[in-house]
Formats: structure tokens, C-alpha cells, sequence
């Protein structure tokens, strides 16, 4: 299995967040987790991410303990809800970031920066700043400077939760098609049951820190503890 978590526990104080959670996640799959806020679905990120140490468990990269190795190593890139792109600097520049960091060629950098503006629909604005876009290609900037540098997993945290509903829907066709053409391994992390089902390939239920995945989407729809069949039953009774 490409990405594993192996019985994660994590608490704060008092308050258990995982409780012995597992999950296995394919290369070039997108699993989706349907959770509530508390649920816990963050801190799975972030323990994944390496920006939280689990109390016990383990995570597993094409089998190597991920434990010892700092974030910047893992090459796993966790997206936040919000883009946090550099405000100083413009759109090429945000993308070309991680390319620069690592001494790439200067021809390799605009080739590259420039087909993933082209993937993202940016290429008019390139030469914009940050606070020069709208929320939705400001989201798209940061999935170009994530995706530019081939990460192994890619963690979204809610990823259009600030976004209105028309713009949300065109980043989650987007998104869709930027993870075909890049063959992206992902875990999308949302509360909404409709975006849970449009992204995955596969889904998780996240409740009180305990994670279940089910083997399809049928298997998910069919649980009633999903919530499907109350919304199904809800819009049947509107008509």
C-alpha cells in the first residue's frame, strides 16, 4: 500500500482525538473524509504531515516509517483552507517557489511554471499579486506551487470551505482534472456530504476520532450513519 497510518492515538490534555485509527490509501487514489468539525480529520492531517507527532502509531510512505523525518522531508504537502501564498510575490513566482528552493534550471522553472499556469487556467495572471486575485485563483496558485515540486501525497484540508458555492463547484471540477493529469495520490478532508461524494474515489466517516472507510460508494450510501439516506429521504419528501 503506497500511504498507511497504523493505529494513530492522539490526545490533548484530558481529550482523546484518535482513537487507534488505521487507514491504507492507494497510489494515484483520492480518498475523502466525511467528518464533523472536532471530529478530528485535522489532526490525522497534520500527525500525516508531520507537523503533529501521534502519542502511538505509525505512518508508513511506500513502506518507510515516516516517523523520524521532518515535514520538509516526507514530501507529503498539506493544503490549508485558506491558499497563504507569499504576498510579495506575484502569481509565476508563488508556483516557481519550491522549484527555486531546490536550484532548478532556470529554463526547467519557466517551462514548468508555465504549463502549470496553462493546467490551472492562469496563465493572464501570472504577473498579479496575491491580493490581485479572487479567492478561488488565489486557491488555485496554491495547488500550483504544491503540485510543481511531484509531492508523493497530497493532504487537503478543506480546501474550498471559503469559497461561495459557484466557485466552489468549478475548483472541484478542477480539482478532479488536475489530479487525473498529474496522477495525484490525495486525502480530501471535508464536512459536506456532496463534495465528500463528488472527490473520492473511495470515502472515510470520521466520528469521535475513529475512522471508517468503506470499500465503495454504494457501501457509504447504504450506511445509515453516513446521513445519505436522510438527505435522499429529506429531498424526496420537498417533492
Amino acid at each position: 500500500m503506497f500511504l498507511e497510518a497504523k493505529n494513530i492515538n492522539k490526545g490533548f490534555g484530558a481529550e482523546k482525538v484518535l482513537d487507534d485509527l488505521s487507514l491504507q490509501l492507494a497510489e494515484h487514489e483520492m480518498l475523502s473524509i466525511l467528518g464533523r468539525s472536532g471530529s478530528g480529520k485535522t489532526t490525522l492531517l497534520k500527525i500525516l504531515a508531520g507537523l503533529e507527532s501521534p502519542d502511538k502509531g505509525m505512518v508508513l510512505l511506500q513502506g518507510q516509517d515516516m516517523g523520524p523525518l521532518p515535514p520538509n522531508r516526507r514530501n507529503i504537502v498539506y493544503l490549508y483552507q485558506e491558499p497563504l501564498l507569499f504576498p510579495h510575490l506575484n502569481v509565476f513566482e508563488n508556483i516557481a517557489f519550491g522549484l527555486r528552493l531546490r536550484k532548478a534550471p532556470e529554463g526547467a522553472v519557466q517551462k514548468r511554471v508555465a504549463e502549470m499556469l496553462a493546467n490551472l487556467e492562469l496563465p493572464e495572471q501570472a504577473r498579479k499579486m496575491p491580493h490581485q486575485l479572487s479567492g478561488g485563483q488565489r486557491q488555485r496558485v496554491a495547488f500550483g506551487r504544491a503540485l510543481i515540486i511531484n509531492p508523493k501525497v497530497l493532504l487537503l484540508d478543506e480546501p474550498f470551505g471559503a469559497l461561495d458555492a459557484e466557485t466552489r463547484a468549478s475548483m472541484q471540477q478542477l480539482l478532479k482534472r488536475i489530479a487525473k493529469a498529474f496522477a495525484i495520490t490525495a486525502l480530501f478532508v471535508t464536512h459536506g456530504l456532496k463534495e465528500a461524494l463528488i472527490m473520492g474515489d473511495r470515502i472515510g466517516l470520521m466520528q469521535q476520532g475513529e475512522l471508517k472507510v468503506y470499500d465503495s460508494k454504494k457501501a457509504f450510501i447504504e450506511d445509515v450513519e453516513t446521513g445519505v439516506q436522510a438527505e435522499m429521504d429529506f429531498w424526496r419528501e420537498i417533492e
